[in-house]
């Protein structure tokens, strides 16, 4: 073996007491780092498998609405929301379990599914268009309060909508002066490429509202033509 000198041993003999200082410390530091970044790792892997997972589960409810069995569709939902409740899946599982349970005349099963994501979605949207359609199907059961309700502080790129479904409530309730305001409202908080908009419009003229004649009132005013200079004045 190799005989260290003098500076070596010295050498040596510093790192030994530093180590023997600080070697817990450096090892629980480095432990903690690593086992962090195993953690990280770990937690991804099972965020992708969970999502991998709730996949393949909203397949087994679109199964189920192909299917068509009312008793199956609430099944797979149940199952959905019970495993994968946190993910967007389980959402946009309850939007389309509640329409294909709506379009078999189970209307009141449908609202199960829709109450739910409205609740629980994360997703303000996905709570916003249950909430919407939910009602949708409390205003068909003539349920006009609590479909109200369901209408209040949605996001604002649903006001056009709700406001189209106020006014619908409203009327239903023989509340004619509010529910043309709600229309109105309705009308002017869609765009013009929007086809339904035509349909807010045919529920205003229907309540007297002419909304051509409104526009072209409330547009600004063309500035007045400069009067014509007579020809002989021009050739001058």
């Amino acid at each position: 073996m190799k005989h260290l000198d003098l500076e070596e041993q010295e050498q040596l003999d510093r790192l030994k007491a530093f180590w023997k200082q600080f070697g817990n410390i450096i090892s629980g530091v480095l432990i903690l780092v690593f086992g962090s970044i195993a953690a990280y790792n770990g937690y991804q892997w099972w965020q992708r498998d969970k999502a991998a997972q709730a996949a393949n589960m909203y397949d087994e409810v679109e199964r189920s609405v192909q299917g068509g069995d009312p008793a199956k569709i609430s099944r797979a939902f149940n199952d959905m929301k019970e495993r994968f409740a946190s993910t967007t899946y389980a959402a946009q599982a309850g939007l389309l379990s509640a329409k294909a349970l709506y379009d078999k005349g189970q209307a009141e099963q449908a609202k199960a599914p829709l109450e739910w994501v409205a609740a629980s979605s994360k997703d303000e949207s996905y709570r916003a268009i249950a909430k919407l359609r939910l009602a949708s199907i409390l205003f068909e059961n003539k349920g006009y309060d609590e479909a109200l309700k369901q209408l209040d502080g949605l996001p604002k790129e649903f006001d056009a909508l709700a406001s189209d479904r106020r006014g619908d409530i409203l009327l239903a309730q023989g509340k004619r002066d509010e529910a043309k305001a709600a229309f109105e409202k309705a009308y002017k908080g869609f765009e013009e490429r929007v086809e339904y908009r035509r349909l807010v419009e045919v529920k205003l003229n229907a309540l007297g509202v002419d909304v051509s004649a409104k526009s072209a009132a409330n547009a600004p005013a063309k500035p007045d033509a400069a009067p014509a200079v007579p020809a002989a004045s021009a050739a001058k």
